[in-house]
């Protein structure tokens, strides 16, 4: 049986580690709430380019962009979004696990694809495992900015316009509740759910449609990338709330374990001391 000494030092030290993790589920619960705020916030900027790139692609079947056909696919572009940290649960190992998965399954040769890693977790991944890596973020504010990532994400675009890749696909965490966040992968190029959206408000155009579509399919698509980095932000802020609580659970429960063994420890040594008093009192008898 461990010593009282012994029993006391790992309940301070529990108890420091719960003091730290119940501050680290407050600071991501309180970050969690502003990311939430702004992943919804900016999917009405989303929705409303893909409504207008509706408009114009359901009325005018004249108007075609590369970026709406889809083409023999020799070579993908994966974006994987991390963190820079761990403590966030499973978080980071299911993108990397759906990743990892993905390329194994359709990939033969690391000439068939290339990797754009947002986040140190996911670099770190792909460079252990020797997987081409054409772009990377890394330090990201906990409330990314959009210029943060634009450039990544205009570059990731015009890879597929210079038809160095002919597919894009993100992975990411999609926040659906604090403590639910399930593995989304998206294609984003070629742009395949326009006809789905119905346009709300009709729309005149200057100087031309075809113009217009030029301009906006290049921003809807990096807005696609900003709009899942905000999700994938707001899914990391949930997942480490939910396994720092876990951690201050799981310290309290060992604490009450260690109490009650000092306890029983301390009663026991007690005990054993009022045997030695009594078993010398009788023998000064």
């Amino acid at each position: 049986m461990a010593s009282l000494k012994d029993i006391q030092d790992r309940i301070n030290s529990t108890s420091k580690t719960k003091q730290i993790t119940k501050a680290m589920e407050m600071v991501s619960a309180s970050k969690l709430s502003k990311a939430e705020e702004n992943a919804k916030r900016y999917s009405f900027y989303s929705n409303k380019i893909q409504e207008v790139i509706a408009n114009i692609a359901s009325n005018n079947t004249d108007v075609t962009h590369p970026m709406l056909q889809r083409r023999e696919v020799k070579k993908t572009g994966y974006i994987i979004v991390t963190a820079d940290s761990g403590l966030a649960g499973a978080y980071n190992s299911n993108v990397l696990r759906k990743l990892y998965q993905t390329v194994e399954e359709r990939h033969t040769s690391t000439d068939e694809y290339t990797v754009i890693a947002i986040g140190r977790m996911g670099v770190d991944f792909c460079r252990k495992r020797n997987m081409p890596v054409a772009d990377t973020v890394i330090g990201l504010q906990d409330q990314p900015k959009y210029a943060e990532i634009k450039a990544i994400a205009s570059n990731a675009v015009q890879m597929y316009e210079n038809e160095e890749i002919d597919e894009l696909i993100i992975i990411y965490n999609q926040f659906v509740s604090a403590i639910s966040q399930v593995v989304q992968t998206n294609t984003l190029v070629p742009i395949s759910n326009i006809d789905s959206v119905k346009a709300t408000s009709s729309y005149e155009y200057e100087p031309s449609e075809e113009q217009i579509l030029k301009v906006l399919l290049p921003q809807y698509a990096e807005s696609l990338i900003y709009g899942a980095l905000l999700e994938a932000k707001a899914s990391e802020h949930a997942a480490r709330m939910t396994a720092m609580k876990s951690a201050t659970d799981n310290a309290d429960d060992l604490i009450d374990e260690l109490t009650l063994s000092f306890n029983r420890a301390r009663q026991a040594a007690i005990t054993q001391e009022i045997t030695e008093i009594v078993g010398g009192a009788a023998a000064l008898e």
